[in-house]
């Protein structure tokens, strides 16, 4: 069963209609708006996150987040870490994007940064943890502001 047929014509395309109004994502069985507030900490919190090693480590993420249908909204970094203000589909499954993206970035940021590893000698670039936040508990345009108020905050 479908809303059309618990909802008649009219209050179906007013639904509709208010949903476009908010950018809702759709796909061919559900509406959704999945935001997510992603953060990374280096190991050891070692302040080794320049502009340069930041804006490698959003590339990746935008690149890395294609394959598993993620959008990235907005990208902030401290020397210590970062966040990310993202959209995912109901299917992602984010623990496999993050490993990925973890694993991955892990390698090539210690590939094309090798001072990096006067501080993280080992394979490790992030710590084992991670901290992820859907966005119901603010609105989107409070963690857009203290995502941009990060040291090299960075606006798609």
């Amino acid at each position: 069963m479908n809303c059309k047929n618990i909802l008649t014509n009219y209050q179906f395309r007013s639904i509709i209609n208010n949903m476009n109004a908010h950018k809702f994502d759709t796909n061919k069985h559900s509406v959704f708006l999945l935001y997510y507030h992603l953060i990374l900490v280096v190991k050891y919190r070692r302040k080794v996150i320049n502009q340069n090693v930041s804006e490698k480590l959003k590339e990746m993420f935008i690149e890395i987040g294609q394959n598993y249908g993620i959008t990235l909204l907005e990208w902030g970094s401290e020397e210590d870490h970062v966040h990310c203000l993202f959209k995912a589909r109901p299917t992602t499954e984010l623990s496999k994007f993050i490993n990925a993206y973890k694993s991955a970035s892990s390698r090539i940021i210690k590939k094309q940064f090798p001072e990096i590893k006067k501080y993280l000698w080992k394979e490790y670039f992030w710590s084992k943890s991670y901290c992820l936040l859907t966005s119901g508990g603010a609105p989107i345009e409070m963690i857009q502001k203290y995502i941009k108020s990060q040291g090299n905050a960075k606006s798609i």
